[in-house]
């Protein structure tokens, strides 16, 4: 199991993450800050669209790589401890998870 590895997620509503993983996310958090205000004046400057929206692309694509991250840490933390101790429903929690990411 990934270090740092919840316990009681689904009660607690509250995980604990690895140090490395909150400086990782943390990181990309910034840097697609970073991105969102450059193109808020990009928008500002009436820079061309098409280069707006190539930042805008940028954006989005380094925002589902942290979503993904975050998830893979999910699934290997929070589920794999709750679908041990008995409880399934955590999979109807996941798909719903999967659904709004897809």
């Amino acid at each position: 199991m990934a270090e740092d590895a919840c316990v009681s997620c689904a009660h607690k509503k509250q995980t604990p993450r690895s140090e490395r993983l909150k400086r990782d996310v943390g990181r990309r958090i910034n840097r697609a800050m970073g991105q969102l205000s450059g193109i808020k004046v990009m928008v500002e400057e009436d820079r061309y669209c098409g280069d707006v929206l190539m930042q805008l692309a940028a954006v989005e694509s380094a925002v589902r790589a942290i979503s993904r991250e975050l998830m893979k840490d999910h699934l290997e933390t929070c589920v794999v401890e709750r679908i041990q101790a008995g409880d399934t429903e955590v999979v109807d929690e996941v798909m719903d998870l999967f659904r709004k990411f897809m």
